[in-house]
């Protein structure tokens, strides 16, 4: 078997009397699109939040190709190549589309942030944001349109953009159908079916019929700990996972 792009190692987070991840361990592989999923205050965001260092751990370890990241920064880790989206999606909202994928491309190439506005006129910046938002399907038209103009589910497209603007090593997905529609929901599913295989993908996601077409394995967390981890097949019908989640979200 391969060996994996990240390593969560026996993970550990309380906050209080709360454990929010409870010796997690999971591994993504080259290529892979693994999902985490469990029902609402499972930890899966902290767990995000710990492997991106936005959460320092009480304990474990953090393996990211190869090299233990643990105790590094956020733009630590941005730099060796992980990238993240947000539930709530994060952009300058007075700005285009287009400029604010085109600043995440500068960031990327290690400008300063005192020379943001560069980027509106950087002609260099231009074509790599202009291929992130063609990889994510957001329409040529409304490249030029401020992020408040823009519908939730081309938000959504958008920060997937800017996600992807510095060729990330790896990506780290925090509800991505979140408040999306049925057509929306669809949009994004074969958005993430175009990315699968070419960057490995974490994917926390409540929506199960997008998990379970995409995903090459699933994990499923409940009060921080993981259940169970395995093939999409396997996870639906784990007796333990169907007990604690899949049938409560079928009955939703």
């Amino acid at each position: 078997m391969a060996e994996p792009v990240l390593s969560v190692q026996h993970l550990v987070k309380r906050f209080g009397g709360l454990t929010a991840t409870d010796d997690l361990s999971i591994e993504v592989l080259p290529g892979e699109l693994h999902a985490l999923i469990g029902p609402n205050g499972a930890g899966k965001t902290t767990a995000i939040g710990q492997i991106m260092g936005e959460i320092a751990p009480d304990s474990g370890r953090i393996l990211f190709m190869g090299a233990e990241i643990t105790r590094l920064s956020t733009p630590a880790r941005v730099r060796r190549g992980l990238s993240r989206t947000f539930q709530i999606t994060q952009l300058l909202e007075d700005d285009t589309a287009e400029d604010n994928v085109a600043l995440a491309v500068q960031a990327h190439a290690g400008h300063s942030f005192r020379f943001w506005r560069d980027a509106f006129r950087d002609a260099r910046l231009r074509g790599p944001a202009r291929a992130a938002l063609e990889r994510v399907g957001l329409p040529e038209a409304r490249w030029g349109l401020a992020v408040a103009d823009l519908s939730h589910g081309e938000r959504k497209q958008l920060e997937l953009a800017v996600a992807l603007a510095g060729e990330p090593r790896m990506l780290l997905l925090d509800e991505p159908m979140a408040g999306l529609g049925a057509s929306e929901s669809l949009r994004m599913t074969e958005v993430l079916r175009g990315l699968k295989g070419r960057i490995p993908i974490l994917l926390v996601e409540h929506d199960m019929d997008a998990v379970f077409s995409l995903a090459d394995r699933i994990s499923v967390l409940v009060y921080g700990h993981c259940i169970a981890s395995g093939t999409p097949e396997t996870i639906r019908h784990d007796p333990t996972v169907r007990a604690a989640y899949l049938s409560e979200e079928e009955a939703v």
